[in-house]
């Protein structure tokens, strides 16, 4: 039976709030054997011996009583804001860490959360952690610590969690004991191994290998920790999933108790001076390590746009004469023989001079270009077929993408299997190799984009071409910065044949006919997978009763529909010189009091909805889309979630531009020559 709340809608009698302020010994809090020397050793010794790195589990670390009393309060008296950015989707909370900062009438309602943060920070548990690691002392002053809850669609992507002074990983689980947590519903924590590579200065780089190799499924009271190694403690929190029935699930709610044991502090046992800014330099050179390219797969291939070639048409028919630059008789205007060529791919609309003229003015105007049913029709349902197809052959099997495509590493980077253009991909007659070989590489597409544009042909010197494959539960692309000092092109062609990435999502094809052009304005988010956010109950379909009300009191703020995810976003870098900021490579939690992480693009809450967001793409079918990029722009693609119908399809390419591309010929010598137009 349920109490009454009183006015201050709290639950606790008084006697317990009393009872929780009374001294206690903090050991009486753990399981009964915890500190036995047998057990200590017992956990030493598997902690050691464990892979891919040393970590270890215990089972019902906490008294049980206790940790039911503190799943109540959390449940009772905190709320969980939805955060997004490119590594996690993750409802987060306060920081524990400044409970004892509290009034006395907020920190009335969490007694049971204060003995629980004061009992892993307590002297002994510290040292039982010390001893089980071997990593050293750690600190019982700086407690860092937070509630975080991940409801179905909730991950947390690869990291190493180095940052600052942290020694010691750990996450105390509090699902529902009354819903044993199932390891197929998601949500584990899984860590990835590493192999020892050599760069170019000679120096051994540990490298995480694209998949992970163990997964440790949640348990209510079960913690698990690990010592921070840079380079190496490489793990991610599996996507919860989405089921057919939550409400019979408990709603399906990881809720955890995450954070770190840091170095000692100035005055406790163990410090030593300058031990903490000596840790930080390694994480840093560490960090610097990781987010090096040498290793990186797939690695930039640019390749020049000069040289006649031939090409297979679209229909990989017959051969065809592709004239180098030397040999156009126009760079100004598409050509009979470009025309020829560019019609068995594009649509016939997009190669018009008003319509070529259209697309010039709004992409001066916005440095954005959105353009549906790019493929002519006939090449696009031979493009469609073949995907679907490939997509079906890999439910059926455990090979998730075709014989001549990799998987993109390393997975603190990105994970996606791609597929590189080369001479060699001729003797594939796939639709997707003769984009990447013949169209994309062509000097008549080459024209055609310095048209579309309104740059001189000359000035597009290389291209980067690949195709990428987002596989649903599997993939995705972090944060990264484009370094150039000149601006670059850069274009999607998304190829996704599944539904249901967009809202209404439908509506607009069946009025599309190849003629109409979309052109998105830089914040053109709207119409991303997903809809807007209200606070919502998870599991509670208004019928709920039993053990289901249980789950019903979690305050989160949530999404009403299931998320998709696998947009590609385009957002404005963080431009200030701030020398604690994590490296984009090597994010966490981000912590209460901090300056907002700058790749954060939706909140539940709506104060940081879609800040700095300059361009984003959901996936779609036959849809084009270009941008001007510039130095510092981040660019990602979100994690495609399970729920979705299908994998991420499409056709990235990226185009170095020569300084002189925005020099106007009737004005050379002008003080403006060489200056870039407005840009992302």
């Amino acid at each position: 039976m349920k109490r009454k709340l009183n006015e201050d809608g709290d639950t606790a009698s008084k006697k317990r709030i009393v009872a929780s302020d009374q001294p206690n010994d903090p050991k009486a809090e753990f399981r009964p054997d915890l500190f036995e020397d047998t057990t200590v050793e017992s956990f030493r010794k598997s902690y050691e011996v464990a892979g891919p790195y040393p970590h270890a589990v215990v089972p019902s670390l906490i008294q049980e009583p206790l940790l039911r009393s503190v799943r109540s309060e959390i449940m009772s008296h905190i709320h969980f804001t939805l955060k997004e950015t490119d590594i996690y989707r993750i409802h987060q909370s306060g920081d524990l860490a400044n409970l004892s900062n509290l009034d006395a009438g907020s920190l009335k309602h969490l007694p049971n959360l204060v003995r629980l943060r004061d009992a892993l920070y307590s002297p002994d548990f510290r040292e039982w952690v010390s001893t089980v690691t071997g990593a050293g002392k750690v600190s019982g002053k700086k407690t860092d610590m937070a509630v975080n809850v991940y409801t179905p669609g909730s991950y947390l992507l690869c990291h190493d969690d180095v940052i600052g002074s942290r020694r010691v990983s750990y996450i105390l689980y509090l699902t529902d004991p009354d819903h044993p947590w199932q390891p197929e519903w998601g949500g584990g924590l899984r860590l990835f191994p590493t192999e020892v590579k050599k760069n170019k200065a000679g120096e051994d780089i540990k490298v995480p290998l694209a998949e992970h190799s163990l997964t440790i499924p949640p348990a209510f009271g079960q913690l698990s920790f690990f010592a921070v190694r840079p380079g190496e403690s490489y793990h991610d929190v599996e996507e919860v999933y989405y089921g057919p029935n939550l409400e019979a699930d408990g709603g399906r709610i990881r809720m955890a108790i995450s954070g770190w044991f840091h170095i000692p502090q100035e005055g406790e046992d163990g410090f030593e001076e300058g031990i903490e800014q000596a840790q930080a330099h390694r994480s840093t050179l560490a960090q610097l390590k990781s987010a090096a390219t040498e290793f990186d797969e797939p690695q930039l291939v640019f390749r020049h746009f000069d040289e006649p070639r031939a090409v297979m048409d679209s229909h990989a028919a017959k051969k065809e004469l592709d004239p180098g630059e030397d040999q156009d008789p126009d760079e100004n205007m598409l050509t009979e023989q470009d025309l020829t060529f560019l019609l068995h791919y594009i649509s016939p609309s997009y190669l018009t001079p008003d319509m070529i003229e259209d697309f010039q003015e709004s992409f001066g105007e916005m440095s954005v270009l959105q353009l549906e049913q790019f493929f002519a029709p006939r090449f696009a349902a031979e493009l469609k077929e073949y995907i679907s197809k490939v997509e079906t052959e890999s439910e059926s099997s455990s090979k998730s993408h075709p014989a001549n495509w990799a998987v993109a590493r390393p997975p603190h980077k990105h994970r996606f299997a791609y597929l590189q253009g080369s001479e060699a991909l001729h003797r594939d007659k796939t639709p997707i190799s003769r984009i990447l070989t013949d169209l994309l590489h062509s000097h008549a597409f080459k024209k055609w984009l310095a048209l579309v544009t309104g740059l001189k042909p000359k000035s597009l010197v290389r291209q980067n071409m690949i195709a990428r494959r987002f596989r649903h539960g599997k993939d995705y692309a972090l944060a990264n910065p484009f370094l150039g000092e000149q601006p670059q092109l850069e274009f999607t062609i998304s190829i996704t044949p599944s539904e249901g990435w967009e809202r209404n999502d439908g509506d607009d094809d069946e009025e599309a006919d190849g003629e109409e052009s979309a052109v998105k304005k830089p914040n053109g988010s709207a119409g991303a997978n997903g809809a807007s956010s209200k606070p919502t109950e998870p599991g509670d379909s208004g019928k709920g009763k039993g053990k289901a009300r249980e789950v019903e009191r979690v305050q989160v703020t949530t999404s009403t529909e299931i998320e998709f995810g696998g947009e590609e976003v385009y957002m404005a870098g963080d431009d200030d010189d701030d020398d604690d900021k994590a490296s984009v490579h090597s994010k966490s939690l981000p912590s209460v009091g901090k300056k907002a992480d700058p790749a954060i693009y939706k909140s539940s809450n709506g104060e940081d909805e879609d800040d700095g967001i300059l361009f984003a793409n959901p996936a779609a079918w036959n849809r084009f889309s270009i941008v001007l990029r510039d130095k510092g722009t981040l660019r990602f693609v979100k994690y495609v979630s399970q729920a979705a119908a299908g994998d991420r399809w499409d056709i990235k390419g990226e185009i170095e531009v020569s300084p002189d591309a925005w020099d106007d010929d009737e004005n050379e010598g002008n003080d403006q020559d060489g200056e870039a137009g407005p840009s992302l």
